[in-house]
């Protein structure tokens, strides 16, 4: 907590007064945060925001960027990259070309060139289509909202059928590139032949509806003034809140090459980057991760902006040349063990990730889970981690963590405790249902009975709830479905019969709605009514080789944080439940709605749910 007394700039107080009561930030406010002179109680008014979002991870990613062809139609002045066919340094790569640059343990491929006048549109297909065959588990962020665009006029296809072909050939999500700064007037001094706001924003909204997550970026450092700079994150904001598909916000540091924009060597200022990605944290309230895009910032910078608000420093990004050729002074290729120091070095955890942030591997040990739900809340937002640090990460993917050794204690989910070896350690803590839950629900255009032999789409979040699941389906009803996982965040939701969701976006859903799916079934309230029992969704454990002391003093740890949280839960979650659009009032009645110790009832309804999935045939999840 910032305390008001350490304001140099008093101007501050106010914006941080509305951070701190969750109200929305405006564009005056915005720019009182650009012009202070105050530079580190702004750092540290986004970082008390990224510490609430993300704790104490900071992701990277192991990524090649495949920049096919720098042959372009367009003539954009700030662009060094781009050349005219038949110049001496143009090229064009070959589909072996591309192939050769891979390796087994690339987790992400970014793909973004020019816009050639001759290819055909199954020569980018084919692309896509060769990289997922090469690497089928790496994911595949290609063409930005400009060659969406561009392949939507050249080809005479819609922006739906364009991005509906990419994500059949493997394309997974897109990259934020191509927004520049949402201003028409400095478009048309710098970059007139490329799409401005509103078609860089429609075609990001079609990828969201069609469920393809997307970066979002702004480019920084020429001619855009401060109020252009916030308008610009108050759209992106709009976007956000009407699809939720932006994964990330990149702000891109202008590099001045041999633009004539700006002398060649003429940079933004470190003070200048630090800002921008501390004012990004605090006015983007809803796109989950800001980064420090080390390509452009340089190292040095990126390391600083983790305790400014970023949580994200991108990768090893091998093969990037648009931005070194602008004249960008950082290393082409930045090592994975080069990224874990510079992440030590800011006091972060070092956390590898997929592209839609789901932790692979963490570099670090000394590490408490956390699911990052609203149920959550209470016990971590008094909680004194003493010589831990919190990691926050869905259900699933912790269990998968502990499996390796990676996580010492947490909040772990049900199946993961029942199936963890060796054993984990119960340290008196859950969160257990008394009836209802209110955030695991079934959305369906079925009811019960009518869900035989249909597909049910799971997130990639759930471990416990799609067991449970399962269980009500097989021996409460007598019915068999399929299952399908899809990824967190937006996912076109047509293929599937009924859809699966925990956590924040099934509290979220459970007041709004999901559409064409009419009918909605609270599984604990289900379970209740079989069993009579309340349902116990996670319970607090450590690993086996966990200290004793240490064990004990998380679990005094644990009591005083849930004991000073229940009196007034509001107080402890009243900001998280606002940023759901829940009021103080519902999120007062969710959280009462918990039990938060494991008493002998919720350890009978532990041993009850083991035996009957032990009676029921196991899950057998397809892939999206």
């Amino acid at each position: 907590m910032i305390e008001a007394t350490r304001f140099r700039d008093r101007n501050l107080a106010a914006v941080w007064d509305k951070v701190q009561g969750g109200e929305r930030l405006t564009l005056e406010d915005g720019l009182l945060l650009f012009r202070t002179r105050d530079v580190i109680t702004l750092g540290k008014m986004a970082h008390h925001v990224q510490q609430r979002m993300s704790g104490d991870a900071v992701y990277f990613v192991l990524n090649q960027k495949i920049e096919h062809t720098n042959v372009c139609v367009l003539s954009c002045r700030f662009c060094d990259f781009a050349a005219r066919k038949g110049e001496a340094r143009a090229y064009e790569m070959t589909r072996a070309e591309i192939l050769s640059m891979l390796t087994p343990e690339i987790q992400e491929v970014h793909i973004t060139g020019g816009m050639p006048p001759d290819w055909p549109w199954e020569r980018y297909l084919g692309i896509v289509q060769a990289i997922h065959d090469q690497l089928p588990n790496a994911d595949i962020k290609a063409f930005t909202a400009v060659e969406i665009d561009f392949f939507h006029k050249k080809f005479k296809m819609s922006i739906e059928e364009v991005l509906r072909q990419l994500k059949a050939a493997g394309l997974k999500t897109m990259p934020g590139g191509g927004a520049e700064i949402f201003s028409e007037r400095v478009r048309r001094q710098l970059f007139n032949q490329k799409i401005g706001a509103r078609g860089w924003l429609d075609v990001h909204r079609t990828a969201h509806r069609l469920g393809i997550p997307s970066n979002s970026t702004m480019l920084y450092g020429h001619i855009e003034t401060l109020e252009e700079r916030v308008t610009h994150m108050m759209k992106l904001r709009d976007l956000q809140d009407e699809t939720g598909g932006f994964l990330t916000f990149i702000p891109l540091a202008f590099q001045p090459g041999e633009t004539g924009i700006k002398p060649r060597d003429q940079f933004t200022s470190a003070i200048d980057d630090l800002k921008t990605i501390a004012v990004s944290r605090l006015m983007l309230d809803n796109i989950p991760h800001v980064k420090a895009y080390w390509v452009m910032l340089t190292e040095e910078v990126a390391s600083v902006a983790l305790n400014f608000g970023a949580d994200d420093i991108d990768g090893t990004v091998g093969g990037e040349k648009i931005a070194h050729d602008a004249g960008a002074v950082t290393p082409m290729t930045l090592a994975k063990d080069q990224l874990i120091r510079i992440i030590r070095d800011a006091g972060k955890i070092p956390v590898e990730r997929d592209v839609f942030y789901n932790p692979l591997q963490v570099h670090a040990d000394r590490i408490i889970g956390k699911i990052p739900y609203l149920n959550s809340v209470p016990f971590y937002a008094m909680l004194d981690t003493g010589p831990f640090r919190i990691l926050p990460v869905a259900p699933r993917r912790m269990g998968l963590l502990n499996r390796t050794g990676k996580i010492d204690a947490g909040l772990f989910s049900l199946m993961d405790y029942l199936t963890s070896e060796p054993p984990l350690d119960l340290l008196g803590w859950c969160i257990a249902t008394r009836d209802q839950v209110k955030s695991v629900m079934l959305f369906s255009k079925e009811g019960w009975a009518g869900l035989e032999g249909k597909t049910i789409g799971i997130t990639d979040d759930t471990a416990t709830s799609v067991k449970l699941l399962n269980v009500l389906l097989r021996k409460k009803h007598g019915v068999r479905a399929r299952f399908a996982r899809m990824h967190a965040g937006v996912n076109d939701c047509s293929p599937y019969d009924a859809i699966l969701l925990i956590g924040d976006e099934a509290l979220k859903r459970n007041k709004t709605g999901l559409d064409g799916f009419e009918l909605v079934y609270d599984l604990a309230r289900e379970w209740y009514e079989w069993q009579k029992l309340p349902f116990v969704f996670a319970v607090w454990a450590a690993a086996p080789h966990l200290a004793v002391h240490d064990k004990e003093g998380l679990k005094q740890a644990i009591a005083r944080s849930i004991e000073a949280s229940e009196p007034d839960f509001v107080a402890s979650a009243g900001l998280y439940g606002r940023a759901l659009g829940l009021s103080d009032a519902e999120t007062q009645e969710y959280l009462e709605g918990f039990n938060y110790r494991l008493g002998e009832r919720e350890r009978e309804a532990i041993r009850l749910f083991d035996r009957l999935l032990k009676e029921t045939e196991e899950v057998r999840v397809e892939r999206d």
